[in-house]
């Protein structure tokens, strides 16, 4: 029978059955979108969020894994490892930056992502944690597995971007990078991201 109903990407499809070591990845924007697309929570449809004003490119393939959630877990977890306070989550699923040699030309797809790290950003307050993961079966990114195996300058790369990517002109400074993790951590982090999915809305699958 043919599926009438397409899934909302952040509800209707599966973290997968292998997470967290493996997880499904939800991609929203690609390194050559100059338009910032974001799933819009009420219909799961993408939408414009904001065009791109400034010479900030996202490096790699970007989006959210699916049946995650950061609010109080997660923020409580990002106070204990930063030494910060960290009052609440940013109340969106976990985002997800995925290296992958291929060019991509769009987003609104799903990827299976092996996690290798990531980083806890602080946005406004906010837990707004990054995870960094390879697409499985990459030819090149495939053998990363931690985030010590990640060339400097891309690390580099990833952090010009997020500790820049809202600064406006003659505002303050939003974004903090309160921590760099590996895969270990990264798996916790994912961990504490489902939890706080399940307690706010329910059972995963």
């Amino acid at each position: 029978m043919p599926q009438k109903f397409k899934s909302h990407p952040w509800h209707g499809i599966s973290i997968g059955e292998q997470a967290p070591g493996l997880v499904t990845a939800f991609i929203e924007i690609v390194p050559s979108d100059t338009v910032k697309y974001e799933v819009d929570k009420a219909s799961g449809y993408l939408k414009i969020d904001r065009p791109q004003k400034f010479s900030n490119i996202i490096p790699t393939l970007y989006g959210f894994i699916p049946q995650t959630y950061c609010d109080t877990l997660v923020s409580a977890h990002a106070s204990k490892a930063s030494g910060k306070h960290v009052p609440k989550g940013d109340g969106d699923p976990l985002d997800i930056c995925v290296f992958c040699e291929r060019t991509i030309t769009h987003g609104d797809i799903i990827l299976k992502a092996k996690p290798i790290g990531g980083f806890r950003l602080i946005d406004k307050g906010e837990a707004d944690d990054k995870i960094i993961a390879v697409m499985q079966g990459d030819i090149f990114f495939d053998s990363w597995n931690d985030l010590k195996d990640v060339p400097e300058g891309m690390i580099n790369r990833l952090k010009h971007y997020f500790l820049t990517y809202k600064n406006l002109p003659g505002q303050p400074v939003v974004c903090e990078l309160a921590g760099i993790y590996g895969r270990e951590e990264a798996l916790e982090v994912i961990r504490f991201s489902q939890k706080d999915y399940q307690n706010s809305f329910g059972e995963s699958f």
